[in-house]
């Protein structure tokens, strides 16, 4: 049940492999419960996504059974308490003051049918510097905007960015590229690999892999909104990209990458010594979620049917042009939000309406074109095509 009288709405939180579920009353007439988004290296290093979302825990801390969270030490003044089995992080705990509720990740609560959430600001966008994710996180559901802000070591007082920010002329865009080569790593580098670019220029355009961009041989991103990739990550909107796993090698070992997803899982349940903190969670029989054990990043998701490559968590990629690396990665700026329909019936619904809205003002206004993944979704209804 959503909630427990017609005043009152029973938030649940809980982690993917559902080991932690945690509930808690809040009155409807305190909805919509300010949220705040995260922009910073740190929360994108250490969930593995663009950004990091989090609202206060009504049930006062001391009240709160935490005791099967695993701790991660963000920062001196701020814990991060996340599931040892799947990785979910659902808590942040504020370490200066121990009455200050808890931050619970808005993407490990249910999809009430409420306006649960508003999102207040959006801090450390400089972070990112090509706007990363608030690139489509413009807007609220009312239409108010998400104000921006730089914070940084040079300012004692954040400075609001303007919606132009970054200036186009700032950008890769679409055609040009940077490195061939950028690190994979989460916030603690106990996960350290490398992710290469192929060199498709003997290929034919219909001998690219199904991840290839046809006009700048860039890797495939992408926009998911499934449950699963919400839960592990703790994030409601997840960015991934994809990679033939010869791309990717290892960062601080010269010996070989495992050569398919069935070698990778074998070398993690040896414990190999060159994967550093690296496991996984098997979400389904043909399904490994791989993250970092000790922070809880999300790193990898490989799946039986594509034996020879992987997703891989597009907020642990280190580019020098940016959050979204697009030197390296095709953006389908604006297409349907894959497994959007998980959404659908509550708040994350209005969510992902506001975000394909906007990634597309976004690239309307930066003149990218539609990719070739893009033009293939709206010709099939929306949806990838097979």
């Amino acid at each position: 049940m959503a909630s427990t009288s017609k005043d009152v709405v029973l938030l649940t939180a809980h982690c993917l492999c559902k080991a932690n579920t945690f509930s808690s009353e809040v009155p409807k007439s305190q909805l919509p419960l300010q949220a705040y988004i995260c922009h910073c290296d740190s929360c994108r290093h250490v969930t593995g996504a663009l950004h990091s979302v989090d609202l206060r825990w009504p049930t006062p801390r001391a009240e709160v059974n935490v005791s099967k969270l695993k701790v991660f030490h963000l920062f001196p003044s701020l814990d991060l308490l996340f599931c040892p089995t799947c990785s979910s992080p659902i808590f942040f705990v504020d370490l200066r003051d121990t009455n200050r509720l808890l931050g619970v990740f808005t993407g490990v609560l249910k999809n009430e049918a409420v306006n649960l959430v508003e999102f207040v600001n959006q801090i450390f966008v400089h972070d990112t510097i090509d706007g990363g994710a608030s690139a489509w996180l413009r807007h609220n559901f009312s239409g108010s905007e998400i104000t921006r802000f730089r914070f940084d070591d040079t300012r004692n007082e954040p400075e609001e960015l303007p919606q132009e920010w970054p200036p186009a002329t700032s950008l890769t865009g679409y055609e040009d590229k940077k490195e061939d080569a950028i690190p994979i790593r989460c916030k603690c580098k106990g996960v350290d690999l490398i992710l290469h670019r192929g060199d498709y220029t003997e290929s034919k355009e219909n001998e690219l892999p199904f991840n290839i961009d046809p006009k700048t041989h860039k890797l495939l991103a992408g926009f998911c909104g499934c449950d699963s990739c919400r839960l592990q990550s703790g994030v409601d909107l997840f960015n991934w990209t994809f990679a033939q796993i010869d791309c990717v090698s290892f960062g601080n070992s010269d010996k070989p990458f495992p050569s398919s997803a069935s070698a990778l899982k074998k070398l993690v349940d040896v414990k190999d010594p060159a994967l550093g903190t690296l496991t996984y969670y098997s979400s389904r029989k043909d399904v490994e979620r791989y993250f970092c054990s000790k922070c809880s990043a999300c790193i990898f998701y490989a799946v039986n049917s594509r034996p020879r490559s992987l997703d891989i968590a597009i907020g642990v990629l280190e580019a020098s042009d940016g959050a979204r690396a697009e030197g390296l990665l095709s953006w389908p700026y604006g297409a349907r939000i894959s497994y959007r329909e998980d959404g659908d019936g509550g708040w994350r619904e209005k969510l992902f309406d506001s975000c394909e809205k906007a990634a597309e003002q976004y690239r309307i206004a930066r003149q990218y074109p539609k990719n070739w993944n893009r033009i293939a979704k709206d010709e099939n209804g929306g949806r990838s095509p097979e």
